[in-house]
């Protein structure tokens, strides 16, 4: 498809999500159910295998998982993660995921499993019922995306960033445990198509993307510019920073 992209996220035009919301909320609650059935399956030696996130084996990363769903699944809790990663200091998000896991490190696999299946549909539900005006607020401080800074509506990172987030944690863990990570057209197609579109209007420069696999598509931005040929679930890689980047690919995503 052809589209043209637009620059948003400025201090006059905060960044908010570019699909519909009925949309962005079957895709949380499909990707908590995702989640929740990857956990389930787990054997005890995957658990304490390796994620290419530094420092992170399989049940910290689940855990941090579970911490994000249960700050959106409870406004009290999710005030108390608020205040303990504020006391915590450094880069905020880093401080906010290294509470997460510290809050549950004494918690054992199925403990953590157990616990994702009870609050997930939960944190969906609490998404879903966000109110239009609570969403049209901007987040109080800068978001880090590569090398610049954007303003946020709290919508942005209710609906769209919550879910990528768990998207991407999901194929870490796949890739850890060195199996195929469940993908469909439906779901994950769409996650990456508005991937798609978000970076180029990012970059706002020409190009034709093809990205293969079961969540992939091809894409035209503009006339002419390079031609960007991947895995779709790898093309989302490199924009999240976890792969080596070139060309217009150094432009980051938020996941």
């Amino acid at each position: 498809m052809t589209s043209t992209p637009s620059v948003v996220g400025s201090k006059s035009t905060p960044r908010t999500s570019s699909l519909g919301r009925p949309t962005l909320m079957q895709m949380a609650s499909v990707e908590y159910e995702r989640f929740d059935s990857l956990l389930a399956d787990l054997d005890g030696e995957n658990w304490t295998r390796s994620t290419e996130c530094a420092g992170w084996d399989v049940r910290t990363m689940a855990s941090h998982v579970l911490g994000m769903a249960e700050m959106a699944a409870s406004i009290p809790q999710g005030i108390k993660q608020l205040r303990a990663a504020g006391k915590r200091g450094g880069v905020f998000i880093d401080a906010l995921t290294g509470v997460q896991v510290d809050q549950r490190a004494g918690m054992t696999p199925q403990q953590v499993a157990d616990r994702f299946r009870v609050v997930a549909p939960r944190a969906a539900r609490a998404r879903r019922r966000t109110p239009g005006l609570i969403r049209n607020r901007r987040l109080p401080t800068p978001q880090q995306v590569g090398d610049g800074e954007e303003i946020w509506t709290l919508g942005y990172l209710v609906d769209t960033i919550l879910t990528r987030d768990v998207w991407m944690h999901r194929v870490d863990i796949a890739r850890a445990i060195a199996a195929p990570p469940h993908l469909t057209a439906d779901h994950d197609g769409v996650l990456v198509a508005n991937v798609v579109t978000e970076w180029a209007a990012r970059h706002s420069d020409p190009c034709y993307v093809r990205l293969t696999g079961p969540a992939g598509g091809t894409w035209t931005f503009g006339v002419g510019g390079p031609e960007i040929d991947l895995d779709a679930v790898e093309f989302c890689r490199v924009l999240s920073g976890r792969e080596p980047a070139s060309g217009l690919l150094v432009q980051q995503v938020p996941f």
